[in-house]
């Protein structure tokens, strides 16, 4: 696998989805030289990320810094001692690394389960290229068709803002926990989008962005670098 160190991944989990995840990340993770500034994405995938640099800061003696893409993966890599970097204080980040929800076959995402979409691509766009790391059913021939598509809304009016998005041929769900909205790090309301597939994420991420009310959606269109994909034997393939 061109790009990621000869090393074969074991298999520590009996979950063949959470080890697939960990392989993924371990390969990606592998990918930082000593020296870098790298976006930290968030996420279950993300976590085993953290493991490994943190990993590699111990055995290897590997040099970092990181810029957090939520506050639960800052709270994450303070914990594993990746010293961090506020986004505004660094010209440009060496690489990004972050998992997704869904891949396609022109490497076009849905990103935002966690709802740290804004942030995510914020950070990705300051680096020259965004590795994404998933497991292999993540892989899908078009996006939206199982997984919800989330979007980030103003709170005042969201209910309108939802009846725009519906007009885009989805159902909006407010996402709730508890009895109450979630609120992104940022503040504002999640609307989890169903549709029936996205055929043309191009087209359709270019009318989220022109939405009132809207303030970024999970669909990472032409953004994508390397996808490290891992399955649930321990095997790392790349889609370059």
């Amino acid at each position: 696998m061109a790009g990621v160190r000869p090393l074969r991944y074991l298999a520590r989990m009996t979950d063949g989805v959470a080890n697939a995840k960990r392989v993924a990340a371990f390969a990606a993770a592998d990918l930082v030289e000593s020296g870098m500034c790298v976006g930290l994405g968030t996420g279950s995938t993300f976590a085993f990320v953290i493991e490994r640099l943190a990993e590699r800061m111990r055995d290897e003696g590997l040099e970092l810094s990181g810029v957090p893409t939520s506050e639960a993966t800052a709270k994450l890599a303070k914990a594993a001692g990746i010293p961090l970097r506020d986004l505004d204080a660094v010209e440009r980040l060496d690489l990004a690394i972050d998992g997704a929800d869904e891949v396609d076959p022109q490497k076009n995402l849905i990103k935002g389960g966690g709802g740290a979409h804004l942030r995510e691509r914020i950070v990705a766009s300051a680096a020259p290229e965004l590795v994404v790391i998933v497991d292999d059913q993540k892989l899908v021939d078009v996006l939206g068709a199982k997984f919800l598509l989330p979007v980030e809304v103003v709170p005042l009016g969201w209910r309108h803002t939802a009846r725009r998005l519906a007009a885009t041929g989805c159902e909006p769900k407010r996402r709730e926990q508890n009895g109450g909205p979630v609120l992104s790090d940022n503040g504002n309301l999640l609307l989890d989008c169903k549709y029936d597939g996205i055929t043309d994420p191009t087209a359709l991420a270019r009318e989220l962005d022109s939405l009132v009310g809207v303030v970024d959606h999970g669909l990472f269109v032409g953004m994508a670098g390397r996808i490290v994909v891992g399955n649930s034997a321990g095997d790392v393939r790349l889609i370059p």
